[in-house]
């Protein structure tokens, strides 16, 4: 006959109650206690349902990824993080890719409330009603949703603001901004605020390009920088996909690049390409963001506080997009 709760509590002297505690890896237990009831569940090879526990817990540990896409190199390195971070707490995580389409991001919603997952990251093109997303643990990448919700994000406006100060001193003239602008409020808009500020720090003229694209589109946008804005000696990409896409189409101009052009990109934990050539860029710590993510995520969960915003610092790298 397998092993119960309750030989467990009789052989190390406790209650029930006690025992359930230890299980539920509640703090409300004396380490003394704590290790008699492990103790007496080792030596009466006692094995937890697990599926019973949940139910009574009312809890699945499980827990959502939302990403617009999923063959992006940012999206799918927080992902391996996400779901590495969310092992190490007993959670399993399903990988959604929301495809730019606001109905998918609602799914998730509503299977938190429903219990189907216990809570989401969420990294989201879209807005949501405060009373949608009312009771759901969510934590969210870049994108603020309101105190009860928090958000990680980098240091996007002082790193954006360095790498363009730079282009300037590696002797740039007249120095573009090339971006894909989030249609919602997002920390990803302080670059191009750092960029505006660098320009009117230095009484230079403001060359913008930044809409509201989807991704695989960088391209049009490119081709229209360079129709619109030919003569530029320096650009700032907003992420890695778009400052890739710069590069290719530069170089498809008989653009020498870092002789003609220079090229820093925000985002580059992925920035090989061509031979291996570095692109200078802003490189974000997409494993220290995916591991706060989830903690932030499972003490929403758990019901604990939780700041409202987490901001990481970045580091700068020099490659051969750049003097």
């Amino acid at each position: 006959m397998a092993t119960t709760i309750k030989d467990v509590a009789k052989y190390a002297g406790v209650g029930i109650g006690t025992v359930s505690r230890v299980l539920n890896g509640e703090k409300a237990v004396n380490d003394g206690t704590r290790e008699r009831v492990l103790k007496a569940m080792t030596e009466l090879e006692f094995q937890p349902n697990k599926m019973a526990a949940k139910l009574r817990r009312n809890e699945t540990r499980v827990i959502a990824l939302l990403v617009p896409v999923v063959n992006h190199p940012f999206f799918a390195k927080l992902a391996n993080y996400v779901e590495e971070e969310a092992d190490k707490f007993g959670y399993s995580m399903i990988l959604v890719s929301s495809q730019q389409r606001v109905e998918k991001e609602k799914d998730i919603i509503d299977r938190i409330r429903r219990r189907e997952v216990d809570g989401a990251v969420f990294v989201t093109h879209y807005a949501h009603e405060a009373e949608e997303l009312k009771n759901c643990p969510i934590v969210s990448i870049d994108r603020p949703f309101g105190k009860e919700y928090p958000y990680v994000t980098s240091d996007n406006y002082s790193a954006a603001f360095k790498a363009v100060e730079y282009l300037l001193e590696r002797g740039c003239k007249k120095i573009g901004y090339v971006g894909s602008k989030p249609i919602v409020v997002s920390e990803v808009m302080e670059r191009e605020r750092a960029y505006r500020d660098v320009m009117k720090k230095h009484g230079m003229p403001e060359i913008i390009l930044n809409e509201a694209v989807s991704h695989g589109e960088e391209k049009e946008v490119v081709e229209s920088f360079f129709k619109k804005y030919g003569g530029v000696d320096g650009v700032f990409a907003s992420g890695y996909t778009m400052a890739q896409v710069l590069y290719e189409t530069a170089m498809q101009r008989g653009i020498s690049i870092p002789d003609e052009l220079q090229i820093i990109s925000y985002d580059g934990a992925f920035r090989q390409w061509n031979n291996n050539r570095l692109l200078t860029c802003v490189e974000q710590p997409i494993e220290e963001m995916a591991r706060e993510a989830v903690k932030l995520l499972i003490n929403r969960i758990r019901g604990q506080e939780t700041p409202e915003r987490v901001e990481l610092k970045t580091s700068f790298v020099i490659g051969a997009t750049t003097k």
